[in-house]
């Protein structure tokens, strides 16, 4: 049998999930964006030392993807608003791409999974606004959840 969708009730209105009878855990989950830059946009980037005109791209990046997180309940309709215990998100360019790791925290009775890809994908999103002036070449190529940990079932993205 397939899986039901939980935000959809009997009758297939959406609804919130009711976590009333869950148990308080403690929740983590690791998400990933990838942003291809290409070549040019890369060393042009490399040249100035990953500023823009409009500043720091990593550094604005990694504090647009913690701001994202904290703030994931007001963009997406039926998230539960989540007390964060830490976000932490990290870039690093392997070859063109820039890749985005978010690893989110919790202690709550529902998991953070949207919040850990809510900040990957806007981080992702700030790379490309940062860089833009660069060319429009660049392409948001993949964002995933990699792991998710607490609650009913972990995950774990093998090729993750």
């Amino acid at each position: 049998m397939a899986n039901k969708l939980t935000h959809v009730d009997d009758t297939g209105r959406p609804r919130m999930v009711d976590v009333t009878g869950k148990n308080v855990t403690v929740r983590t989950a690791r998400a990933r964006a990838t942003v291809h830059l290409g070549k040019a946009i890369l060393r042009q980037l490399t040249d100035d030392g990953f500023v823009t005109k409009k500043g720091p791209v990593f550094h604005t990046a990694m504090v647009a993807g913690v701001m994202a997180a904290k703030k994931t309940a007001d963009l997406i309709p039926f998230c539960h608003p989540l007390p964060l215990n830490d976000c932490q998100v990290k870039i690093e360019v392997k070859g063109e791409r820039v890749v985005i790791v978010t690893d989110v925290k919790t202690e709550a009775k529902t998991g953070v999974e949207m919040e850990a890809l809510t900040a990957a994908s806007v981080a992702a999103l700030t790379v490309y606004d940062m860089c833009k002036a660069l060319g429009h070449t660049m392409v948001i190529e993949e964002v995933c959840l990699l792991e998710k940990r607490g609650g009913k079932s972990d995950f774990n993205r093998k090729s993750g």
